[in-house]
């Protein structure tokens, strides 16, 4: 499976963007997705997953109530809605397909490359 990441930008606080996670070569048939997100100097974090029928979605503490992550399977494309921006979102955000994927990095075989998320105060 072979992700690519989208939608990053320079924003500031309060605004809004919208990731997009798209598969392509194989469909995400039978994965979860997760959100991810690393801050200069700072581990990867868990952002946020959905399983694969769309129906279960986990969230970081942090992000509730101001993300939201959907899948369209008949796109292959996976979203992450970010409102209420701050500047602690600013990181690189990458999404990650796992049969078994909720909330820990290893639990995701598959990697797309990250998109920058920059929120300026």
């Amino acid at each position: 499976v072979q992700l690519q990441a989208s939608g990053g930008g320079l924003v500031q606080s309060g605004d809004s963007l919208r990731l997009s996670c798209a598969s392509s070569g194989q469909t995400f048939s039978g994965y979860a997705v997760g959100w991810f997100r690393q801050a200069p100097g700072k581990d990867r974090e868990f952002v946020a997953s959905i399983t694969w029928t769309g129906i279960t979605t986990y969230y970081e503490d942090s992000v509730k109530g101001r993300f939201t992550i959907s899948r369209d399977n008949a796109k292959n494309t996976v979203y992450l809605q970010m409102n209420s921006l701050k500047p602690e979102d600013t990181a690189v955000y990458y999404c990650a397909a796992g049969e078994r994927g909720v909330r820990v990095l290893y639990e995701y075989e598959y990697w797309g490359q990250g998109t920058q998320v920059t929120v300026s105060s």
